[in-house]
């Protein structure tokens, strides 16, 4: 194996293997002693980093391998893993599960990639072997195939699985991605920001094998926790686009009715149903919105484009005056129905389409008010929003 020696101040090891660990005293020694097998086979002038939450005797016997144990602060998946990277000190950084799932004797099929130029390499289990028991069918044949197509639809990528937790990457590349999630998303992430950043990834075939003792893997909490991290970032496809087309669909409907030149007591329904389309489609439109400057204010986006524009506080303003302008114009509506109504005699009226007319103007104001007022608070601790 050629490792290239790092310019870089930081780097001391050849390979960093990082495993991150909750109650594995199972496995762990199992799995350290496969890395260790690896290094010395290969010449190589390795690390072992144990990210550590453990109850159990997990990080004594981690210890007695002569490994670094870290504890991070916080709990979770990536959480574990950001910590970690912090101690690292290899040109190369492997992760891993440390329940002896990934057989690390394969470790030298990840770094023979990233010998070959490659700067992330994942190790696929779907292309690969999935041994009997490994992965509970809901997952092998609905949770990671759909979670997988999911991402690559929405970034345009080709992975074939994005939930493998056995990868390597230039420690260089690593600095490249700001990686920042805390759960099980960090696996989505790192591919995600990997792709943004245009660095080469590579997939090889590995073998995955039965987890030692009971699974921490939630399915339904752990892939939402994956789908509201792709929501984060692409929030434009799944709730900005809808709710545009939910608008003009609705306010069209309003409008058909509104005009109509026949009796349209017979229409108020299709009136009410456009509204609720128009209303509706504007919130799922200012979500999207929220949400998009939400992830450039945290350093999941660039803020450039659009986002930019509404990070200036004097654009901001604008907003709120026109919400404003909405909610005025629909209680100035609502007083000419009252009025209307004193002058019959406070007898019945057939004000149906201007009292939904002005219920809907004083939502829509609501709705843009609020997006203004939380996109402002998301500027107060963030210099790049101009004043």
């Amino acid at each position: 194996m050629n490792i290239l020696t790092a310019p870089h101040a930081g780097i001391h090891k050849d390979v960093s293997v990082i495993l991150p660990t909750l109650n594995e005293e199972e496995t762990i020694g199992i799995c350290i002693q496969k890395i260790q097998k690896v290094f010395r086979e290969m010449g190589l002038d390795g690390e072992i980093i144990v990210s550590d939450s453990s109850t159990d005797k997990t990080p004594d016997i981690a210890k007695s391998y002569s490994v670094e144990v870290i504890h991070p602060k916080l709990r979770g998946y990536g959480s574990a893993y950001i910590e970690a990277f912090k101690h690292a000190r290899g040109k190369y950084v492997v992760i891993g599960d440390a329940d002896n799932t990934y057989d690390f004797s394969e470790m030298p099929l990840l770094l023979n990639e990233l010998d070959n130029g490659a700067d992330l390499v994942i190790g696929s289990r779907f292309k690969g072997t999935i041994t009997d028991g490994a992965m509970i069918p809901l997952h092998r044949y609905i949770g990671n195939p759909l979670l997988t197509w999911i991402l690559n639809l929405v970034f345009g990528t080709t992975y074939s699985d994005t939930h493998s937790g056995f990868r390597a990457i230039r420690a260089d590349s690593l600095k490249k991605l700001n990686l920042q999630s805390s759960g099980m998303e960090f696996a989505s992430e790192m591919l995600v920001k990997a792709s943004k950043a245009n660095l080469k990834i590579s997939e090889v075939p590995i073998t995955y094998y039965p987890r030692i003792g009971p699974s921490k893997l939630t399915s339904f909490s752990d892939g939402w926790r994956h789908l509201r991290f792709i929501l984060l970032l692409k929030p434009m496809p799944f709730l900005a686009v809808p709710g545009i087309l939910g608008s003009i669909f609705g306010i069209t409907l309003m409008a058909a009715f509104y005009t109509s030149a026949e009796d349209p007591t017979g229409r108020t329904h299709s009136f009410i149903l456009g509204t609720l389309l128009l209303t509706g489609g504007l919130q799922l439109f200012f979500s999207g919105i929220v949400i998009k400057v939400y992830s450039a204010v945290h350093g999941f986006e660039d803020k450039e484009g659009f986002v930019k524009t509404l990070l200036n506080y004097r654009n901001l303003e604008v907003f709120l005056a026109i919400g404003s302008v909405s909610i005025i114009s629909g209680l100035f509506t609502g007083l000419l129905i009252f009025i209307e109504w004193v002058r019959s005699g406070f007898g019945q009226l057939s004000q149906i389409a201007n009292a939904v007319l002005s219920l809907s103007l004083v939502i829509i104001g609501l709705e843009i008010i609020f997006m203004a007022v939380f996109i402002s608070m998301m500027c107060l601790n963030d210099e790049s929003c101009p004043q």
